[in-house]
């Protein structure tokens, strides 16, 4: 785990370059992504992809992986991968990820970016990837074997940050992590073989918790998550059997009213309204009122995506060059980046 001053000095980083991204962009290159594992959903949007919109306008170097291979870390299937991974796009670009600004690609279609792991395991020890904090909260968590995929996930990270020189990785506290690990991974090659790499930053978003249907965090797995690619009438029945409670009176409570206090911060986001302000004025309006509120709000923003979703969906041919073109570009980058290391290592021949 992290220690207190790590984490400071880590906050202490990320805020200054917060500071300086609207003044220098150019100085910064972003490498985020997702794993396919199903369609992606509000907590996604509000958690990742409204931030990465708003930092390529910025016109910071954007690179969005989705990290297929990272899939079967704890499946033992790729079933539905392919039309997981052309929805993944089509939420991108429906939300905002413009294809002229950022490189969107995946891990199967880069084969340099895999092959940086074979020297980037040589510079870590056994120890350090066992102590990873995430590693071992994800195999507790999916109740799957430790396969020696998930056990070296940091490590494929790391190649997917440093093939693109990757500077700045938008990440929670509890993936910083990962982030020192690519930054050890770096600095150990430098110094081994030549200086090829950055040490990455994270730069740290505000932890909003975005909640499920049901309280609890929104996530794929709960099935409490409002997706993206959800109709406004699968996203009305959803809302309306979320669970709440007996007392009529709404307010905001998120530890004795999980459910009520859910709703309400969805509402909030998709509105931009406070909490507190909407719990007073829905009121003696019960469960029912809330649920209608909540309804519109959702699709009411939703409802510019999923127009765009539509039109994307009706030009596959559209969504699938877009993924092409970004393998194509990522595996440019790649092969430079991967000549630099042999040369590096005088690998040459």
């Amino acid at each position: 785990m992290m220690s207190g001053d790590s984490f400071e000095t880590s906050k202490k980083r990320s805020d200054e370059i917060r500071a300086d991204l609207a003044v220098n962009p150019g100085k910064y290159c972003m490498l985020t992504g997702d794993r396919p594992t199903g369609r992606l959903h509000l907590g996604h949007y509000f958690g990742t992809i409204r931030e990465r919109v708003a930092l390529q306008n910025l016109g910071i170097t954007t690179r969005i992986v989705i990290a297929d291979y990272q899939v079967i870390t704890d499946r033992d299937t790729t079933a539905n991968i392919q039309d997981n991974v052309y929805n993944m796009v089509i939420d991108y670009l429906a939300c905002g990820i413009d294809p002229e600004k950022t490189i969107i690609f995946t891990h199967s279609h880069v084969p340099a970016l895999n092959q940086l792991m074979l020297p980037f395991l040589s510079l870590c020890t056994e120890a350090e990837l066992e102590r990873n904090p995430t590693v071992k909260s994800e195999q507790e968590a999916s109740g799957h074997a430790l396969t020696g995929l998930l056990l070296t996930y940091p490590v494929h990270q790391a190649c997917d940050i440093l093939f693109c020189k990757g500077n700045i990785v938008p990440v929670g506290k509890d993936q910083l992590p990962h982030i020192e690990q690519t930054r050890q991974i770096a600095r150990r090659f430098n110094e081994r073989y030549g200086r090829v790499f950055p040490e990455p930053d994270g730069l740290l978003t505000d932890a909003v918790l975005i909640p499920g249907l049901d309280g609890r965090k929104m996530s794929k797995s709960y099935g409490n998550a409002i997706s993206l690619s959800a109709t406004a009438e699968e996203t009305a029945k959803l809302i309306k059997k979320s669970q709440t409670d007996s007392e009529r009176f709404i307010t905001f409570d998120p530890d004795n009213r999980p459910g009520v206090s859910a709703l309400i911060t969805t509402a909030s986001l998709c509105t931009g309204r406070g909490e507190v302000e909407i719990a007073e004025e829905i009121g003696n309006g019960g469960s029912g009122t809330l649920k209608k509120y909540v309804t519109e709000s959702v699709n009411e923003f939703l409802a510019p995506i999923r127009e765009r979703r539509c039109e994307l969906l009706k030009d596959m041919d559209y969504v699938k060059d877009v993924l092409h073109e970004g393998n194509r570009q990522a595996n440019e980058i790649a092969d430079e980046t991967l000549a630099q290391v042999r040369e590096a290592m005088g690998m040459v021949y």
